[in-house]
């Protein structure tokens, strides 16, 4: 019994020195691993609080479009944007007030939300989409030097033919037909062959005198 407590002393005095060495190491790593686990509990806690907040505010921006009204959509949309602006939802939102905004007749608003989405969403995608519909707004202004401008920005390459389709027909309302050609070329070559907008694109060249159906290619596209 003398023995076992001889051994259990020494343990103790084993682990008290241990303690002493290492103690405070143990406990400030202790801290900094529970406190990151809180943080990141807390980061996902507060994404998800604002992807609902702004969820709700999109849905009021989809509300008031169907409603048509105008001053609701720009008040909805001015709060996603300072509330909520990196999230997917103020991206959508932008893409849905300016497309409610352009059919109420408020072209400039509808400019100022496609160029908000195109400068500041956090989704690529979104941005090449809002660059797509600002150019066409400009090109029925006629605005073509500006069509032309927002067309200029790099855009992800699953976006590329479109891009260039758009711009063939920026070129053709300014009369420049063997520059739209090209655009519209590049836009048909980098679609793939199953893109039922490729043919859309086929239709364009065909009334410029550019053939490029399989029969003219040997079928290689």
């Amino acid at each position: 019994m003398a023995n076992f407590d001889l051994e259990e002393q020494e343990q103790i005095d084993q682990l008290k020195h241990f303690w002493a060495q290492y103690g405070n190491l143990i406990t400030w790593v202790l801290i900094v691993v529970l406190g990151g686990f809180a943080s990141w509990n807390g980061w996902n806690w507060w994404q998800r609080s604002q992807s609902v907040k702004a969820a709700a505010l999109y849905d009021e921006i989809d509300r008031a479009a169907q409603a048509r009204d105008a001053a609701k959509i720009e008040q909805a949309l001015a709060d996603m944007k300072s509330q909520f602006g990196r999230t997917t939802f103020a991206a959508q939102g932008g893409l849905l007030a300016a497309q409610s905004l352009f059919e109420a007749g408020k072209g400039d608003a509808a400019k100022a939300a496609l160029s908000w989405v195109a400068e500041s969403a956090s989704d690529d995608s979104y941005q090449a989409v809002a660059r797509l519909r600002l150019a066409a707004v400009h090109l029925e202004a006629k605005a073509f030097d500006d069509a032309l401008k927002v067309l200029q920005a790099p855009v992800p390459e699953s976006f590329a033919s479109l891009v260039a389709d758009r711009r063939g027909d920026v070129l053709m309302a300014q009369g420049k037909t063997d520059e739209a050609k090209a655009e519209y070329k590049k836009a048909w070559d980098s679609m793939g062959a199953r893109t039922e907008y490729r043919q859309l694109v086929q239709v364009k060249l065909a009334s410029l005198g550019v053939d490029v159906s399989p029969a003219k290619t040997g079928g290689a596209q």
